[in-house]
């Protein structure tokens, strides 16, 4: 309870002086920073219809920030989310492509397995490269990541190029009956549910499970683990395959929820806002969970910033990256307050 304590304590206090910087370069741009902030408030959450954006961009940031979450937890710091987006959605679609006569629910088990499995390779071999051959995983993931985007532009202006897709090339479409429809008459798709389930089954097995206690141990002290006999190799990878299957699921809801198809759009960024809401998480699954709405909000209202206040386009990757410094440099402040430290 005290470590859940300082962590919410900390994370809060960091996101207050966040969005006080925020507040500050709002008034540089000659705006009243309430107005702005009312404006970030109706465009995220002031309306059922800011409501329904919000949560259609928090699902694949829950499953982005997975991939930065999972690894942390066995010492790694992995940003490999954008790869393993873009390689999970880019094979789940010629899955999709492949299959699109069979039943809609082979097509999309088959997909979404299909994306789960490359996603999960993709970063399971960020994992080996560090383990086996000690290539730092953080230059390792982001230099992976400019590969995967180069496959996948490479492929869809080549070889799978739908001719019909001639302002926008993308690969054949998966079909509209295998495409993961939207919940009752909302415009948030079913990959929400996926998000909010995957986050809890990762916190039951980080939380409750010997598996998670293990990579803690490991993330904790590796030769201590080691010492203790536990197969750290095995944990490592494991820990990087779950993250990048996670991302790789995100892949697949941006083709089969969103798209219907591959394109230039899974390279839309979520991977690397995962790895904020991945920090502001600490670590934690079940946190992700609200600080992926509190991201997607931002995002979905970076519209209504530009039209109401003539703010530039690049204002929420602003508010984003203040927020990534102010988080980054609060954990400096981790255990130096005793009466954080206090025993209940």
């Amino acid at each position: 309870m005290t470590a859940l304590r300082e962590t919410w304590i900390i994370s809060l206090a960091a996101l207050a002086l966040a969005f006080s910087l925020v507040a500050i370069f709002f008034a540089t741009t000659g705006n009243s920073p309430w107005e702005v902030f009312y404006t970030l408030y109706r465009g995220a959450f002031g309306s059922w219809f800011s409501w329904q954006n919000t949560l259609v961009r928090a699902a694949p940031l829950m499953l982005t920030a997975l991939c930065t979450v999972l690894p942390a937890r066995v010492g790694l710091i992995v940003i490999g989310g954008e790869g393993a987006v873009v390689v999970g959605g880019l094979c789940s679609a010629l899955v999709g492509i492949t299959l699109q006569d069979q039943s809609p629910v082979l097509v999309i088990t088959a997909m979404v397995l299909t994306g789960a499995i490359t996603g999960g390779m993709w970063i399971a071999a960020v994992g080996a490269l560090r383990y086996f051959r000690n290539v730092n995983e953080t230059i390792s993931s982001l230099l992976l990541n400019y590969i995967a985007i180069a496959i996948l532009n490479f492929l869809v202006i080549g070889i799978l190029k739908d001719p019909a897709t001639l302002n926008n090339p993308s690969t054949h479409s998966i079909g509209e009956q295998n495409m993961i429809g939207q919940i009752g008459d909302t415009s948030i798709h079913w990959g929400l549910a996926y998000g909010i389930i995957v986050c809890v089954m990762l916190w039951i097995l980080c939380r409750r499970s010997t598996f998670g206690f293990a990579a803690d141990v490991v993330g904790g002290n590796i030769r201590a683990a080691r010492l203790a006999g536990l197969p750290v190799a095995k944990v490592l990878l494991w820990c990087c395959f779950l993250g990048g299957a996670a991302a790789g699921i995100a892949g697949v809801l941006e083709v089969a929820a969103v798209h219907g198809r591959a394109n230039s759009a899974l390279n839309a960024g979520y991977g690397y806002a995962g790895i904020l809401v991945a920090f502001l998480a600490r670590q934690n699954p079940l946190a992700v969970i609200p600080y992926a709405i509190l991201l997607g909000g931002i995002q979905a209202s970076g519209g209504l910033l530009q039209r109401a206040h003539d703010l530039p386009d690049a204002t929420v990757n602003v508010i984003q990256g203040i927020i990534f410094m102010v988080i980054l440099s609060s954990e400096m402040f981790y255990g130096r307050f005793k009466w954080l430290q206090a025993k209940n």
